[in-house]
């Protein structure tokens, strides 16, 4: 699959990169400490870690992916019983919205809109929720 950087190109609803991966944790504290001493990430209070990267393609953009842990008991990834989570950055939600209303896809809320970008989940075929996010640049 070749990707162009056409204009059109920039207006098709697709997924365009990996904005986080969150996690449930039976003792959140005790799984922070783990990835502190074994692996060096060091989450925030609230149990995050941003972590940042430049786009290939276009150098001066700056990506952030989020890494976060959540408590078992968490409902934030209702409806899904999985205990992870994937949020993927895309362009056009709005587009992707349609295609999957057309495609039968079971979207979980309404877009949510924020000053740091656009927000909808959805469900894939087996029940995990996906978070999809488009950021306001």
């Amino acid at each position: 699959m070749s990707i162009t950087n056409s204009n059109q190109d920039s207006l098709n609803p697709k997924i365009t990169g990996i904005g986080g991966i969150f996690f449930k944790a039976s003792d959140t504290n005790k799984t922070k400490q783990w990835y502190i001493d074994n692996l060096g990430i060091v989450p925030n209070d609230w149990g995050g870690v941003t972590f940042s990267s430049r786009d290939i393609d276009n150098p001066e953009q700056v990506n952030r992916l989020e890494w976060s842990l959540f408590k078992n008991d968490s409902d934030y990834f209702a409806p899904s019983t999985s205990k992870y989570m994937i949020n993927y950055t895309v362009q056009n939600i709005e587009g992707l919205i349609e295609q999957f209303k057309a495609n039968g896809v079971t979207i979980v809320d309404e877009l949510a809109i924020y000053e740091y970008g656009k927000f909808i989940h959805i469900l894939d075929n087996d029940g995990n929720k996906i978070e999809l996010w488009e950021p306001i640049n």
